[in-house]
């Protein structure tokens, strides 16, 4: 994990300090006049060699300083606290709502092979992974906002009932946070809002977790001990779900670990379309006006969230599979 993410941090701060742009300036003031510049650079240390830059933004991330956004010119660890909760939040329900909907999905589809259900999974399954994301996501707000009025098209909550009822910050996310003061209102203010970005964010997710659900309860369902359990008179539920599945799904819980590292870093096209204000908008304004500092940091934290991710995905094939030990 060390080598990854010293490697990411290499390759992020070489590509955005090689694009052509001039971050004083967006510091200084578009007024600014050459010298003023010049004094900004130096202040900045953009002034310096490309590799000393490098090796004092080591230094200073050793010590947890991510250095100081050009945008907001606040510090980004202030930035990625306010902004990121809101991307876990909506990250989190997304990858529930895929594995709760993905993986029985998978199940049926594969002890219904080749019948009109598995067609149908499978026909849902190849829609969802066709579709683009945003085109997905602009089709949801058209007919559910735009249409129906059923949901808001965008933001976390509504206004109003932000406005008299408040969500006390506890984490920043607000369904935990409102849930925890029983703040009922603007609990359900905020699952409305959360919903449809949710349900863009999870269905490609859900179609690939689906998929390879199928695919390795096929593979096992085939197996011997399968065919033991049935000769022996076992209930089908008993074969499916406690001696077939709970095999069948190694590949998922890995493919379940890699998603929630691609939801990070896919929902920054989500979170523009019903402009929520997560980590992913943020990192857009960044990367639009190359803000140095803000773009290692997002870099960084979605590095560290996704290796951790695999990490314990890793760890808990122990407890999925009693033939894998670790030493």
């Amino acid at each position: 994990m060390l080598l990854v993410l010293v490697g990411i941090l290499i390759i992020t701060f070489l590509i955005s300090h090689l694009v052509p742009s001039d971050p004083a300036r967006l510091w200084a003031g578009s007024r600014a006049t050459k010298g003023q510049l010049e004094q900004t650079r130096a202040e900045l240390g953009l002034d310096k060699p490309l590799h000393v830059q490098f090796l004092i933004y080591l230094f200073k991330l050793l010590h947890g300083d991510l250095g100081r956004s050009y945008h907001t010119r606040r510090p980004v660890v202030a930035d990625l606290l306010d902004y990121f909760p809101a991307t876990f939040e909506l990250t989190t329900l997304a990858l529930i709502l895929s594995i709760i909907i993905g993986i029985p999905l998978g199940i049926v589809s594969a002890t219904k092979k080749d019948t009109i259900l598995d067609h149908a999974a499978r026909i849902f399954c190849m829609s969802g992974v066709s579709m683009p994301v945003f085109w997905s996501g602009l089709m949801l707000q058209l007919l559910f906002s735009s249409t129906l009025h059923m949901f808001p098209s965008s933001g976390r909550v509504d206004y109003f009932i932000h406005l008299n009822n408040p969500i006390q910050r506890i984490t920043g996310m607000y369904l935990l946070d409102s849930l925890i003061t029983s703040n009922w209102p603007a609990f359900l203010s905020a699952v409305k809002h959360m919903l449809l970005p949710a349900i863009t964010l999870s269905y490609a997710s859900l179609v690939q977790i689906s998929r390879i659900t199928r695919s390795s309860m096929i593979e096992v369902l085939r197996q011997e001990y399968i065919r033991t359990a049935r000769a022996k008179g076992l209930p089908e539920k008993i074969v499916i779900y406690k001696h077939a599945l709970k095999n069948a799904l190694l590949p998922t819980t890995t493919l379940a670990g890699l998603t929630y590292g691609f939801m990070l870093g896919g929902s920054v096209l989500i979170e523009s379309i019903f402009d929520w204000p997560g980590i992913g908008l943020y990192a857009i304004r960044s990367a639009l006006i190359i803000d140095y500092p803000a773009i290692m940091g997002v870099t960084l934290l979605f590095s560290i969230i996704y290796t951790t991710v695999n990490l314990a995905v890793d760890l808990l094939y122990a407890f999925l599979d009693p033939r894998i030990r670790y030493g």
